[in-house]
């Protein structure tokens, strides 16, 4: 495919996944897919977006939750106004409680002056917590009183300071199995849990890979002045077979990487990385890019016992259709003799 064709082909693509939200919304949805279940992820934020409703987003990391979370604020009717943002494990315990709820001057060593925290940099909009899994148990009763009550008091001061704010937060924890540990207060969770959104990790829709790759490939030749102008048949194929743990980031990353090192116009990904992404059960020393696919192939019918169709079986395993399989075994010479050399 040209690289003339990549931004066209996104543009159209977030049209059609973006019909059913209203025209003054579109143009804020930038998410890129078509899965079943990328879509089924975008009618839950079309559904919660228009209320205050809590938020809890979960899924592995790389999947996208603060992406999900803008999307919530932007189709919201409080996309004018702040977007907040507080990574709960990126911050020091001791100083979470600031960051989050502000302080008066003189409340600890070295509050020199009064600093408004999050919460109320985000009145009238949307407070994003990332991470909601490491905050501490000493702070969740205080950030359970603000979704109650819309109400808190600065540290070091006796003041109540009432907002208006949406609480939208997001983990790759689970929180159930932290609420049964003692943990997390299940109060709190349950306070979080109002519509949960749970986002699937990349390798439950393979689909997409092919639109992201194009999307990330046109997006980085522009920022790195590259004129890339093809990609090769069969290199999508390869991606889309990997499992990417890292899920769209992970994906953006091996990507960008990629057109950096891609001299000319064919996009040359770096795919003896490849090696390091197959599952490590799987015995091959992958060479070329067809036993990538080959080998990728056989070692989803050894997981699915030679099943080929159904939900359980290789196609579905592959993101690929029956059909599609059939004719990429075909293509390979595979035959359910050859099971065996995988087993």
């Amino acid at each position: 495919m040209s690289v003339a064709s990549f931004a066209a082909h996104v543009s159209d693509m977030n049209q059609n996944m973006s019909r059913s939200f209203s025209a003054e919304q579109r143009h804020t949805v930038q998410m890129i897919g078509s899965s079943f279940k990328f879509k089924q992820m975008l009618r839950q934020v079309e559904t919660v977006a228009p209320t205050n409703s809590a938020v809890l987003i979960s899924g592995e990391t790389g999947t996208g939750k603060e992406l999900v979370a803008r999307a919530i604020h932007d189709l919201s009717s409080r996309r004018e106004h702040p977007f907040v943002r507080l990574n709960c494990a990126a911050i020091p315990a001791g100083l979470l409680e600031s960051e989050l709820f502000g302080h008066e001057r003189g409340a600890y060593t070295g509050a020199v002056a009064t600093s408004i925290g999050r919460l109320q940099l985000a009145d009238g909009g949307t407070l994003f917590l990332d991470e909601i899994g490491d905050l501490s148990l000493e702070l969740q009763p205080k950030l359970l009183r603000v979704l109650q009550e819309q109400e808190f008091e600065r540290l070091g001061s006796t003041r109540t300071i009432r907002v208006n704010v949406r609480v939208v937060a997001a983990t790759n924890q689970d929180l159930t199995a932290m609420v049964r540990d003692k943990q997390f207060r299940a109060d709190l969770y349950y306070r979080l849990n109002v519509f949960p959104i749970k986002l699937p990790p990349l390798r439950e829709r393979r689909e997409d890979i092919p639109p992201l790759v194009m999307h990330f490939v046109h997006k980085f030749a522009v920022q790195m002045n590259k004129q890339i102008e093809h990609i090769p048949d069969g290199i999508t194929d390869v991606l889309k077979l990997n499992d990417w743990p890292g899920n769209v980031r992970e994906l953006q990353n091996f990507i960008e990487r990629a057109v950096i090192m891609t001299q000319g116009r064919a996009f040359r990904p770096p795919l003896e990385e490849l090696r390091q992404l197959a599952p490590v059960n799987t015995p091959t020393i992958v060479r070329t890019l067809a036993e990538a696919e080959r080998n990728h192939i056989l070692e989803a019918l050894r997981q699915s016992r030679w099943i080929v169709g159904g939900q359980t079986g290789a196609a579905a395993r592959l993101g690929l259709s029956r059909t599609t399989l059939i004719y990429r075994m075909k293509k390979h010479g595979i035959k359910q003799g050859q099971l065996a050399a995988v087993c």
